[in-house]
């Protein structure tokens, strides 16, 4: 029996994916939904539905099955425990109010980057990104800036275990490609992605980097192609968004709260 084995919960691992079986395409499910989104047996998570209906985590109208607002705490408890977002948000509020375009702030989660705090504009984009949402790493400028900031041993088993795929005709979906947009992104210190997450979406992006140096989070700032060409958001918009990251890490110095941005 190895290590995992010995103290590994399975159930909580199976409670925690019947969660995660909803999102913002699916938002209401069927007991067959959640069983085959999960690999369950219907059986098995028919119990884990009701348990979390009776725990207050899940509701139902007899057929369908949805999330209510208590799953909330869930990572509420994460948010409020993270100086970083409470940091960074007047930052990106001036930001955003500089440049007229939508500024997130980001962390690496696994394979993903979680947006911890978003300042948008009243532009609408047809992806909806809101604080919690998830995107893969490899195809995002705050994705990129935090993976090449990953050690080279890091970065390898990264590679080995994520499935590159083209979510777009510009994605980099390639082990080779990757690597070598990564070593561009760690010798000039920022990531410029032209529409690889979404079409007409060009966005780039800095770490923020804890008093030793690591690269703990990432600030970007997106549009869309058709209002801001390559060139534009790497002159007018590279240089408050290296501001913005500049201020944020000064303030996160200044209150001693590095410490906590990986909690």
């Amino acid at each position: 029996m190895n290590e995992r084995e010995s103290y590994f919960v399975q159930s909580l691992e199976r409670g925690l994916a019947v969660i995660r079986a909803f999102d913002a395409e699916h938002p209401e499910l069927t007991l067959s939904d959640v069983a085959r989104s999960t690999g369950l047996t219907r059986a098995a998570a028919r119990r884990f539905l009701l348990t979390l209906c009776d725990l207050g985590y899940v509701r139902s109208d007899g057929r369908l099955f949805m999330l209510t607002a208590r799953v909330l705490e869930l990572g509420y408890a994460y948010l409020s425990a993270l100086s970083l977002p409470e940091v960074a948000e007047p930052h990106l509020e001036a930001l955003v109010a500089e440049v007229r375009e939508s500024s997130s702030l980001s962390v690496l989660d696994g394979d993903d980057i979680v947006y911890v705090a978003r300042v948008p504009t009243s532009r609408i984009m047809r992806v909806a990104i809101n604080v919690g949402t998830r995107f893969p790493a490899y195809a995002t400028s705050m994705g990129r800036v935090q993976l090449a900031g990953l050690s080279d041993d890091d970065l390898t088993a990264y590679l080995e275990r994520v499935d590159l795929k083209r979510l777009t005709t510009h994605t980099l979906a390639t082990e080779a490609e990757l690597r070598g947009e990564l070593a561009r992104i760690r010798a000039q210190g920022w990531a410029l992605v032209d529409q690889e997450l979404e079409e007409g979406l060009r966005s780039v992006a800095v770490p923020i980097r804890d008093r030793d140096g690591t690269v703990v989070a990432a600030v970007n700032v997106s549009a869309h192609a058709s209002r801001v060409t390559k060139d534009l958001v790497r002159k007018p918009l590279l240089p408050p968004l290296l501001r913005t990251a500049a201020a944020i890490e000064s303030d996160l110095r200044a209150a001693g709260r590095s410490g906590t941005l990986t909690a």
